[in-house]
């Protein structure tokens, strides 16, 4: 690796400023691109740009600066991404997998052409092709595109629901009863060299449909926690990319593992990472996309991360309260984001709780859960 590296990174969010504080240990020169002007990475990079990361000149001419291109949000322009390819720069996630996983359709088809199990699905061009697909209910219907975080996403339970349907092209997902959803982080360099960090369990909130606790390690059968492994090594195999791919699964009640989602990027759900595990999910990204030794995936202490969200009712100048009570608490640990605003179920920051045990963890997370709370 030579001296300084000039590594750019379009989204200048919270995994954008995670990824840079485990930058600063590599020596990386730092270049963030992100339409906010007070987006959490603007004071600790070296180059800020204000500007779009969906259009094509901008993040060409922002990319011809660097050695090495990386994402941490998919929304992206691609074909951008493809033309710096094209002329010598390093894109990790490289532009072919990024435009897969822009489009859920493509993604869940890309799953069944290499047999990677998924639930089953049909692709509908508008809403109107719903009247002939009520016998596929009760399902989840997704937007192909711009959908994350829980946005873009409804419940079908029959023709009732008919009018909160999406008019977009979307995918229909057939509703899985699952037991838990589990998350597995895999990452791989240059090499080849692919390491995945333990399977994960995530909780997910009743209303805003994003994450709203994990627990590492999962509890799930060990044989079920390899096989997790294995399909999620499969999928970052099957894609070809370099750098790191959260793969998110259900674990069905009869003992299958479904593949849900994936993000070619860091994760909410390889935040405890930076705590819990010999290597974090940030450092193994940096290690895969500068194609170095990945890092050891170990647990190092069993952890619950929970994530911290706006307050209802509040919106502007973020407060935080409850900060003194919760660090008085043995291993809970508090990762705030730099986000000057808050408003209603805004991801603000994340906690995570270490303990002996997942036990001891879980009892120490119950304690802290609702003490610290963003308001403005």
């Amino acid at each position: 690796m030579k001296g300084e590296v000039k590594l750019g990174i379009l989204g200048g969010g919270q995994l954008g400023r995670m990824l840079m504080q485990a930058g600063l240990d590599f020596n990386l020169y730092t270049l963030v691109l992100d339409p906010d002007e007070n987006a959490p990475c603007k004071d600790i990079c070296n180059e800020f740009y204000v500007g779009s990361f969906r259009d094509f000149d901008t993040v060409y001419e922002f990319g011809k600066q660097c050695d090495i291109l990386t994402i941490e949000i998919e929304h992206v322009n691609a074909d951008a991404l493809e033309k710096l390819e094209q002329e010598g720069v390093k894109v990790y996630p490289d532009a072919k997998t990024v435009r897969t996983i822009q489009d859920k359709g493509l993604q869940k088809e890309f799953y069944r052409q290499h047999n990677i199990p998924t639930s089953d699905f049909i692709l509908l061009k508008d809403k109107s092709e719903l009247e002939q697909r009520i016998d596929f209910l009760p399902a989840f219907q997704k937007l192909r595109r711009e959908g994350y975080d829980g946005r873009g996403v409804t419940r079908l339970t029959g023709e009732a629901d008919f009018g909160k349907a999406f008019e977009e092209p979307s995918v229909l997902e057939k509703l899985v009863d699952f037991e838990k959803e589990i998350s597995v982080i895999v990452a791989r360099n240059e090499k080849g060299e692919v390491t995945a960090f333990p399977v994960v369990e995530l909780s997910f909130h009743p209303e805003h449909n994003l994450v709203d606790s994990l627990f590492a390690p999962a509890n799930v059968a060990y044989k079920l926690q390899r096989h997790a492994i294995e399909i999620a090594t499969r999928v970052i195999e099957a894609f070809g990319m370099v750098g790191i791919l959260a793969v998110e699964m259900f674990l069905t009640k009869d003992g299958q593992i479904l593949v849900n989602e994936v993000a070619p990027r860091p994760h909410n759900s390889g935040h405890h990472t930076i705590k819990a595990n010999y290597t974090s999910q940030y450092e193994q990204h940096l290690r895969a996309i500068l194609n170095l030794p990945l890092g050891s995936t170990e647990i190092q202490s069993a952890a619950v991360m929970l994530n911290l969200l706006g307050e209802p009712g509040y919106d502007g100048e973020a407060k935080y309260e409850g900060l003194q009570e919760a660090l008085a608490v043995p291993g809970v640990y508090i990762h705030l984001y730099g986000k000057k605003f808050t408003r209603p179920a805004r991801k603000m920051g994340h906690i995570t709780v270490l303990g002996q045990s997942i036990e001891e963890a879980q009892q120490r997370a119950e304690s802290v859960k609702n003490v610290i709370k963003v308001i403005a």
